[in-house]
């Protein structure tokens, strides 16, 4: 077996739940995150980083940054340790551009192996590539397009299809590799194309690009606080092309002076974030995919994602998270499945995209009744907002959050800002209909799973109607009333009591 395969052979069940550390070692950034499992919805329990920038300087000298080398070895001592305080039962540290090129970047490797007795893998360009091609699809099953890297020293770019990633390319033009020529505008514009030219299969993408890395993240946020925009998630926040393009074009002739004033990014940061932006204006304007899609999963989720059996890896994301979460602090047991299939008759003709943001709901529906009872309906709202989930757009995480909100009898909220500017009336409308559906259902059963047994909810013309077995009679009165009224009214449907 090759060394990469005995890196990737997927781990058994057993070995998933306990914690896991990676250390990424890149060409500007060091960064430790340590997971509560190799698992498909994992989370994380450390993410720390410092800005090294090791590949500083490296096109001119073909070495290292020793300034960079030297913060490295302190942080590294500090993150292994960290790792093994906590008791992480696997340790993997992760090598990139700046260690893969540097003419003492296998010496620098070696000596970390001798200090700490863990394997640095050094990853090849492909190898870069297709993990972070691996990260966008665990984050986003569906994606379709071209995955791009932006790290210190290169771009990894792959081709994203059917769940699948194609095979990539490797290109010498990270920000640290091209601050030499930054300031002649007609030279690094020139070297950037001449790079893509070399990758054969890069051209007109029918469908999007998907922008990872912290730098192009950084890109992402400035965008938020420009706009206002209402949810400041990075995962999947998506920007029409020429809207892109715009955006890019002006802040690649901003200096970082000019950026610290309207930004909260670090300055360290924004440093490389004019040449993200160049870097990323020339590849939309030779591939002019629909959109621009940035990602906050990358090379480290997709290492872990490549520990995944097959059929773990094909299960939904958001369905895994709100499973888990629904777990960490039940109540009684979870009985969000049981909700889902109690309020389906109620949506008959409901598309299976939005069937599927219900059954999360469904999960998630009584994640706040340990909350103080004037506060659970936004704190409900608050958790699905902002909650670190995957496998979701913005106005998907909005349509959740709004049905929370209204399972637990919400009326008015600042939060409820977000879901109103990013979701259309009847989406608004639908949300509220399910939590309102869900709230009935846990008054009848007082959130107890198997009390539902016995009670059916249901259409009949144009009414919801709602049947009582003999045995389940007494857990009738004026709240459950009050509840199928309010859920009528959200439907613009009579109600209808049966079997009483």
């Amino acid at each position: 077996m090759s060394t990469q395969r005995r890196a990737e052979a997927t781990l058994p069940a057993s070995e998933r739940r306990d914690s896991v550390a990676v250390i990424d070692i890149g060409s500007n950034s060091l960064r430790l995150v340590v997971y509560d499992g190799v698992r498909r919805a994992a989370r994380m329990l450390l993410n720390e980083k410092v800005l090294c920038g090791l590949g500083r300087g490296l096109t001119e000298t073909g070495r290292l940054n020793p300034d960079g080398v030297e913060l490295a070895r302190v942080n590294l001592q500090r993150f292994v340790s960290l790792a093994r305080a906590i008791g992480a039962s696997r340790l993997d540290i992760l090598a990139t551009a700046a260690m893969r090129d540097a003419s003492d970047g296998k010496e620098f490797a070696a000596e970390i192996e001798r200090r700490f007795g863990v394997r640095v893998r050094v990853l090849a360009g492909a190898e870069e590539g297709r993990y972070s091609g691996l990260g966008v699809l665990s984050a986003i099953p569906e994606a379709s397009g071209i995955a791009g890297d932006l790290g210190g020293g290169s771009v990894e770019l792959v081709p994203l299809g059917r769940g699948r990633v194609g095979p990539g390319a490797t290109l010498p033009i990270g920000p640290l590799r091209l601050a030499a020529i930054a300031d002649d505008e007609k030279r690094l514009r020139d070297f950037v194309d001449r790079q893509l030219a070399t990758v054969p299969w890069l051209g007109r993408t029918e469908g999007n690009f998907y922008a990872v890395g912290g730098a192009w993240r950084a890109l992402a946020r400035l965008h938020m606080e420009q706009t206002q925009y209402p949810l400041h998630i990075i995962q999947q926040y998506t920007l029409p092309r020429a809207e892109a393009e715009k955006y890019l074009d002006l802040v690649a002739r901003q200096s970082r002076k000019s950026l610290e004033r309207i930004s909260t990014v670090s300055r360290k940061r924004l440093e490389v974030v004019p040449l993200a932006a160049r870097v990323l204006l020339r590849l939309l304007r030779r591939i002019e995919p629909e959109a621009v899609v940035f990602c906050a999963a990358g090379l480290r989720e997709g290492h872990l994602y490549s520990l995944l059996d097959a059929a773990e890896q094909r299960s939904d994301p958001l369905i895994a998270a709100c499973t888990e979460e629904a777990q960490v602090n039940p109540r009684f047991a979870v009985g969000g499945e049981a909700l889902f299939a109690w309020t389906s008759p109620l949506f008959p003709k409901e598309p299976s995209a939005r069937q599927r943001l219900r059954r999360a709901a469904a999960l998630l529906s009584d994640i706040a009744w340990h909350e103080h009872p004037d506060y659970r309906a936004e704190q409900a709202l608050r958790r699905a907002l902002y909650m670190p989930l995957t496998g979701v757009s913005h106005a998907e995480r909005a349509f959740v959050a709004l049905a929370l909100h209204a399972r637990y009898g919400g009326r008015g909220s600042v939060e409820l800002a977000a879901p109103l500017e990013l979701l259309q009336e009847e989406e608004l409308a639908a949300a509220r209909a399910a939590g309102l559906a869900f709230r009935l259902g846990y008054t009848i059963a007082g959130g107890v799973p198997g009390l539902l047994n016995g009670v059916t909810l249901g259409l009949s013309g144009s009414s919801i109607t709602l049947s009582f077995a003999p045995a389940s009679v007494g857990r009738f009165g004026e709240s459950v009333q009050r509840r199928l009224d309010a859920l009528g009214r959200a439907m613009s449907r009579n109600t209808e009591l049966r079997g009483v």
